[in-house]
């Protein structure tokens, strides 16, 4: 295997994916310039075992909250996507049906529309049920305090072995992994497939061990959907054990609780109910207040919000901003 992500082809693909959608930043276009020349030094890097991981350049990115970037220098960056486009689907094999971050074919719309579907299977268990009264589908929704910050090395690498026996692509992992001496950096490829890797363990804990069937996570953003709420509230202590004892994380204490559906869940920057999905209020707050701090918007950024916004039904929502932006949407 070490070998396949070390071939020049291989590296070269990497390099392609590396600068896709930045081709044209300073750092990309002068690595490119010699481009031959650093691929092969990189190889020799690798194949010789010298290479060594650079250090991060680190900014701060206000969205739903404030998080650190991490990011790595760009031949690192390449060395990245060498290792995940050999070692990714090894371990996409091993992950549950519905985890859906970063992987192919998943994504946020597609945990939405199985968290509905969902909603709608347990509505209609309800209310053909004789003894549970109507609108009692409870959620648990949970997320993981400092997630990416938490994450220990030690067991992360023990887990990766489980599937990778190559060592000198174990040796590889271990140099990427410790180029950050706490969890693992936010902005990495690399982080990306190992959140996934380390939260695997979890998704099959829920559905082996505590077999709820109406589980999804997004990230470390996880819920479960069921009829009984004294059960929800048993699995949450269960999963705060099972996180403290064999992965080193803990529970957000104010974003893990038991509610009913009725209501509407929050997740993933909607509101969503069993027939129609919202935006969140917070979410177009925030999208108006950067609008007022930059004193207008492009069509360029409208239009990636639009698109955002079109996944919920916000016609009359839509069309009132693009009136008070003064923006026209193409039709």
């Amino acid at each position: 295997m070490f070998e396949r992500i070390t071939d020049f082809q291989n590296l070269h693909r990497a390099y392609l994916g590396a600068r896709k959608r930045k081709r044209y930043r300073s750092s990309i276009l002068k690595f490119g310039y010699r481009l031959e020349e650093n691929l092969l030094a990189l190889r020799f890097e690798l194949t010789h075992k010298t290479y060594k991981h650079g250090g991060y350049r680190e900014f701060v990115v206000s969205d739903s909250k404030k998080r650190t970037i991490k990011a790595a220098p760009f031949r690192d960056r390449v060395v990245h996507h060498a290792l995940c486009n050999f070692i990714e689907p090894i371990f996409d094999k091993s992950f549950i049906y519905d985890s859906y971050a970063c992987r192919k074919g998943k994504g946020t719309h597609a945990a939405v529309l199985r968290l509905e579907k969902f909603m709608k299977s347990l509505g209609r268990l309800n209310r053909v049920g004789k003894t549970i009264p109507r609108d009692t589908v409870y959620c648990l929704k949970c997320d993981i305090s400092k997630y990416f910050d938490s994450v220990d090395h030690k067991i992360l690498l023990e887990l990766l072995r489980r599937k990778i026996k190559d060592e000198n692509v174990l040796w590889l992992l271990d140099e990427i992994i410790r180029s950050d001496p706490r969890g693992i950096p936010i902005g990495n490829l690399t982080s990306q497939l190992f959140a996934n890797v380390y939260l695997n363990e979890l998704d099959h804990f829920v559905k082996r061990e505590l077999h709820e069937k109406y589980y999804l996570r997004y990230m470390d953003d996880f819920l479960i959907l069921n009829l009984d709420k004294k059960r929800l509230y048993k699995d949450k202590e269960l999963i705060r054990t099972f996180l403290r004892d064999q992965l080193k994380l803990e529970l957000h204490p104010k974003k893990a609780e038991v509610f009913p559906v009725n209501a509407g869940v929050d997740f993933l920057g909607y509101r969503i109910f069993q027939d129609h999905r919202l935006l969140r209020k917070s979410t177009v707050r925030r999208f108006l207040r950067r609008a007022k701090a930059r004193g207008k918007v492009t069509q360029e950024t409208f239009q990636s919000w639009y698109g955002y916004a079109t996944f919920a039904n916000s016609y009359r929502l839509r069309e009132c901003l693009s009136r008070m932006l003064l923006i026209r949407e193409e039709k």
